[in-house]
């Protein structure tokens, strides 16, 4: 977990966030500088259950943005050891057609705190 208190203002939470890894810190400050309201990790989905209904695999997307209707992934690895995380993203889309996800790199936030000092 990340160790770093801070307060949000456009958190849209109950509880305040923990994160896991410093991508998913940097992607909430963002989110914060460019007033989008967030939420962490509110949401499991189903992605697989067995002949007794049992969750085989599940999936928690990191963010979701209520006033955009999207949830973001986010991941630190490289964009070719994201296999998994694309696995998941796609069988989610599948299973759950109505549902916006959208993945996004670590280089992806770098970038943005970069230019803009975050």
């Amino acid at each position: 977990m990340i160790d770093e208190t801070r307060s949000f203002s456009y958190f849209r939470g109950s509880k305040e966030p923990t994160f896991v890894t410093r991508t998913e810190l940097e992607a909430a400050k963002l989110f914060d500088y460019y007033r989008i309201a967030w939420d962490y990790e509110p949401r499991t989905f189903v992605l697989e259950q067995d002949e007794h209904g049992n969750i085989i695999e599940a999936f928690t997307p990191d963010f979701y943005l209520p006033d955009l209707d999207l949830f973001i992934e986010v991941t630190e690895m490289k964009q070719s050891l994201v296999t998994v995380k694309n696995r998941k993203v796609r069988k989610l889309r599948e299973k759950y057609p109505d549902i916006r996800i959208k993945l996004l790199y670590r280089k992806d936030f770098l970038r943005l705190a970069q230019k803009y000092g975050l």
